[in-house]
């Protein structure tokens, strides 16, 4: 689905715009998908975990607190997502590897970058509704993402 976030907000006002300032890293500039939900600080196992998976298109939301000390995503785990089709991932967090990221064919939009990895030890949520940047977001929520920002909306959107 070709799109972009500008005029799909026009369009249906009632989709939410996560209002935080991301930065693009993957190799997808515009990405969109069901969520899957994860709430995790500076502990990425969940996100290893369900990368490895087949993820049938969906976005992995990733709420990190906002923390930019650790990298919630890095070249490996990213990798292997792509490679199990997930369009893509939106963290409220940090990623590392960034020159590798851009290369993938998986849409990646962060915080920032720390080149530190996160601990194991298997902290965090699924499928539970998040909050950041004013927006709730539940997993099946539809996630429609550009380097302009990201909609979250309960509705599939047409262009």
């Amino acid at each position: 689905m070709q799109f972009n976030t500008p005029d799909l907000s026009d369009q249906y006002p009632d989709a939410m715009a996560i209002e935080l300032q991301f930065r693009s890293f993957g190799g997808v500039s515009s990405f969109t998908g069901p969520a899957l939900t994860i709430k995790c600080h500076e502990d990425n196992s969940l996100v290893k975990e369900y990368s490895r998976e087949n993820g049938c298109g969906r976005v992995m939301v990733v709420d990190g607190g906002g923390s930019l000390r650790k990298a919630l995503l890095g070249d490996k785990i990213a990798a292997e997502a792509a490679s199990n089709d997930w369009a893509g991932f939106v963290i409220n967090g940090a990623v590392r590897d960034v020159e590798i990221l851009s290369d993938l064919n998986l849409g990646i939009l962060a915080l920032g970058v720390s080149p530190i990895r996160t601990e194991k030890r298997g902290v965090g949520e699924k499928d539970i509704c998040i909050k950041f940047g004013g927006v709730l977001i539940s997993s099946g929520n539809y996630i429609y993402a550009d380097r302009n920002g990201v909609l979250v909306s309960e509705l599939v959107l047409s262009n």
